[in-house]
């Protein structure tokens, strides 16, 4: 079957080790079935995977990908929650110690097809096309979580989004909006404050910008380059939901002073449950608000897509279909 995979890691130029070809067929074992592919989209961590992390080399080589929409077996329209946990598992599935994500130990949804667990496999309402399911497995379930299940936020709050451009930052906002949320974001780049605001934000400002006022929580996903404008725009008792670290997760300041003496909250958050990825989906049924796609792309085609990311020229998802 066709498929998009890693053959080897370069941290220097990690699409060296890209490959776009042919890969045998999955075969399902008991408990798991096989989806047929019609959209997938494009994660950060597609592109760790090709630096090697989280990624062994004796598991090359590796079909890439953690989000995928298609066809259950009997041609049901459906999405793939992307957290594999133990089959003895219960409860919250990413607190299992031994979970991992597609195209880590299993193969990932950048192919023609990919085998899930049967639990894995969630219904995709028929108000989202296929390229707009295949946005929230990972991203937009993350940024889901974030914002209602850690960071508990409710209608009326105010919840400054950092770094606006990228898949889940892009989805905070269009969630929080949507959500009944006073939404901030903040972006180095003009036209992309500006894609913001015309996304959902109420107010953009410049990253670091003082802000005029405290929110109640912050969207962490940048680390060092934000980390203490975070903590200098919460208010006493706020919180700081952090999801990830692409700026790098070595702080100058960790700013331990305001956090103890405000009383601020730390919370770390990673991905969803299925309940929570189904709960997702049924948001976006009844409020209308949609994925941000930043392009399509056939899957021959992913190498372009990858690139894109590599440079940072997005803002929104990059999907690629079959």
């Amino acid at each position: 079957m066709f498929a998009v995979y890693a053959e080897s890691f370069s941290n220097d130029d990690p699409l060296n080790g890209l490959v776009i070809g042919e890969r045998p067929d999955p075969v399902a074992p008991d408990g798991w079935t096989t989806v047929t592919v019609k959209a997938a989209s494009l994660n950060h961590h597609d592109l760790w995977s090709l630096r090697g992390v989280g990624l062994r080399e004796e598991s090359l080589p590796m079909i890439l990908g953690c989000d995928a929409s298609g066809l259950d077996e009997d041609g049901n329209e459906v999405l793939v929650h992307a957290v594999v946990s133990d089959p003895d598992w219960s409860g919250d599935e990413t607190f299992d110690p031994k979970r991992s994500l597609l195209s880590e130990r299993h193969q990932g949804t950048f192919a023609d097809k990919v085998i899930v667990p049967r639990r894995n496999v969630i219904p995709k309402p028929s108000s989202l096309s296929f390229e707009e399911a295949a946005c929230l497995p990972t991203a937009w379930l993350t940024a889901y979580r974030m914002l209602f299940s850690q960071g508990n936020l409710k209608a009326g709050e105010t919840v400054l989004v950092q770094g606006a451009g990228g898949g889940v930052a892009t989805a905070l906002i269009v969630l929080a909006r949507a959500g009944g949320l006073k939404v901030v974001a903040t972006s180095r780049d003009e036209a992309k404050r500006a894609r913001a605001f015309e996304l959902g934000a109420h107010e953009v400002f410049e990253s670091n910008a003082r802000l005029p006022f405290k929110v109640d929580a912050v969207m962490e996903t940048v680390g060092k380059a934000t980390w203490s404008h975070s903590i200098r725009s919460l208010r006493p008792g706020g919180r700081i939901v952090i999801s990830g670290t692409t700026s790098g997760p070595k702080l100058d300041d960790a700013e331990l002073t305001r956090i103890f003496f405000l009383q601020l909250s730390v919370i770390g958050s990673t991905m969803g449950t299925r309940g929570e990825l189904a709960a997702l989906t049924q948001m976006l049924d009844s409020t209308g608000a949609r994925p941000l796609i930043d392009r399509t792309l056939p899957m021959s085609e992913a190498r372009d897509g990858f690139a894109a990311m590599a440079q940072g020229d997005l803002f929104g998802k990059i999907v690629f279909t079959r």
